[in-house]
């Protein structure tokens, strides 16, 4: 937990805009950004999150207010609010902000469509933000629409987490040829910096034999770590916690720390490309 406060994991280069994305829902995207946004600022990372799924679970995770009439993301895309206006501090965790996501995002979608320069809404407003992040992440909604391509474009990498499961694997291909339809025509910089593999159950061969399909595929991109099945980090977010809060010493904690902990020194020793 690092009461402290001291810097236990390194800081990066220079801020890292991580978009954590994958069209397929329930592969662990939201519990990925909270935890990893927990781990990171409960070690001396500055760290903001940005809830762009009009679901709010993200903003559940880290128990800040996101019911209507809260500002919200929505506000800085469509109506061009200050993002420091909008973010607000998570209780109990120094360095971490969050931007949520109310009902409101749901529209969204939609009225994006007639907007000038609608892709680049997102990356603009976090550009303006007064203060300095080591880390911003992103978390998308399970779908390739305006909010993800928005989300596509503010951020320099992706991190995506796959389920060990056949059905990951299948949609995967369209996330990454989206992936380089952005980077070709709207965002050059834009890489698949990290593969996290999640749920993963020990005691089936497939979950085996994904991890091995990924690794081979994705090569160093793939951390190290993987994330169990675990009870804790389902059991988490009702409680408005993260598990790194909620149970620091279960199996799902302790991995996520891990992950967070690579991702920093991957962050520190090569810069933004992890």
């Amino acid at each position: 937990m690092n009461p402290t406060g001291e810097i236990l994991m390194p800081r990066p280069t220079r801020p890292r805009v991580m978009c954590v994305a994958n069209q397929k829902g329930g592969v662990g995207k939201t519990t990925t950004t909270v935890n990893l946004a927990v781990a990171l600022a409960l070690h001396g990372n500055r760290v903001l999150v940005i809830d762009l799924d009009p679901q709010g679970n993200a903003s559940t995770g880290l128990s800040v207010p996101h019911h209507a009439g809260i500002p919200d993301v929505y506000d800085c895309l469509i109506e061009n609010v200050p993002m420091v206006e909008v973010a607000q501090a998570v209780e109990g965790i120094p360095n971490l902000h969050c931007v949520p996501a109310t009902i409101d995002l749901a529209g969204a979608e939609i009225e994006l469509v007639s907007v000038v320069a609608r892709e680049s809404r997102l990356g603009r407003a976090i550009a303006a933000y007064p203060h300095e992040f080591d880390y911003v992440f992103i978390d998308c909604p399970p779908s390739l629409g305006l909010l993800t391509v928005n989300a596509l474009c503010a951020a320099q990498e992706v991190l995506i987490p796959i389920q060990c499961e056949y059905y990951a694997l299948e949609g995967l291909n369209q996330l990454l040829n989206n992936i380089n339809l952005v980077k070709a025509h709207l965002n050059p910089t834009l890489e698949v910096s990290t593969i996290l593999l999640t749920m993963y159950d020990r005691r089936t061969r497939l979950a085996d034999a994904v991890e091995q399909d990924v690794r081979n595929h994705f090569g160093e991109k793939v951390l190290t770590s993987v994330i169990p099945r675990n009870v804790r980090v389902s059991e988490a977010p009702s409680y408005g916690q993260s598990v790194m809060t909620y149970d620091p010493g279960s199996r799902g904690a302790t991995s996520y720390f891990e992950a967070a902990q690579e991702i920093a020194e991957r962050g520190a020793k090569i810069g933004v490309a992890a």
